[in-house]
């Protein structure tokens, strides 16, 4: 039985508590919390400097959350879970940590629960690593513990849901880190339950989805641009936009518009963040 089916289980097992008052208190609490985490991601964006990524190993093995009660039913479908779930402080990192995985009897679903745990695993591993190698790099170089004080590294793994109806869903990932300086990878999943499959641009817009995508980013670049003539947004010969391909990212809002999301440095300044283009 695997970790979804058991969630499934157990909430079905779960009787309804004498003391749901508390529960309901505990869950408002805890959406106070995912909220002071948005604002973490948000404040994050506008970070001028590149964090350099390196590859390490690190064995962090957090207990799956049991994630059963408060499961979102998003159709007859699907349900998303909140499968891994810990807030702690660990050697200087402050780990913020929410991941998402779908239960539904689908190898789409197989394929995507697996890609997210494996981006994840491998941020988490990246972040330690990031962060012991900025420490011997300190003290290598003259620093003193003393200097080194309270230095401390934040470590986000969070998720939204953009959009969903009975068979559709779409959601971001959300990885970052952020100390000396900051970083921060999403990662969009718009999935077809009924027929098992991703989601894309071309479903959405039409055969001519590439003509409208480029019209929609070009348009917002030029809305970016100030009195004075400066925009964040690189030109296209010194590697800024030229054309959206499949590869493009993008989620679904609510009301079916397609949302371009670009990563960090892409096509723009560190400081632009992420940007995002919605195709109307």
């Amino acid at each position: 039985m695997n970790e979804f089916k058991q969630a499934r289980a157990d909430y079905e097992a779960t009787p309804i508590p004498e003391e749901l008052d508390g529960r309901v208190r505990e869950g408002i609490r805890q959406g106070k919390a995912n909220c002071r985490r948005r604002q973490w991601r948000q404040s994050a964006i506008g970070a001028a400097a590149c964090l350099a990524v390196l590859v390490g190993a690190l064995n962090l093995s957090p207990a799956v959350a049991a994630a059963a009660e408060g499961v979102p039913v998003l159709g007859g479908l699907f349900r998303v879970l909140t499968v891994r779930d810990f807030h702690k402080a660990e050697d200087g990192i402050h780990y913020d940590v929410s991941v998402p995985g779908i239960e539904a009897e689908s190898d789409l679903v197989q394929r995507v629960n697996d890609v997210v745990r494996e981006k994840v695993d491998a941020h988490l591993a990246r972040a330690r690593q990031d962060w012991d190698d900025y420490k011997e790099a300190f003290f290598a170089t003259g620093g003193t513990q003393e200097e080194w004080g309270d230095r401390t590294m934040d470590v986000i793994v969070d998720y939204e849901v953009k959009s969903r109806t009975d068979s559709r869903v779409s959601f971001v990932v959300t990885l970052g880190e952020g100390w000396v300086s900051s970083m921060e990878e999403r990662y969009c999943y718009n999935l077809d339950l009924a027929e098992d499959r991703d989601i894309t641009l071309a479903d959405l817009l039409g055969g001519n989805w590439v003509e409208r995508c480029n019209e929609a980013v070009r348009a917002g670049i030029d809305a970016s641009v100030d009195e004075e003539g400066f925009t964040f947004f690189f030109p296209p010969e010194e590697g800024g936009f030229t054309t959206v391909d499949e590869t493009t990212a993008f989620y679904i809002r609510e009301d079916g518009v397609p949302v371009l999301v670009f990563p960090e440095y892409s096509i723009a300044a560190g400081a632009a963040g992420s940007p995002e283009f919605a195709v109307e």
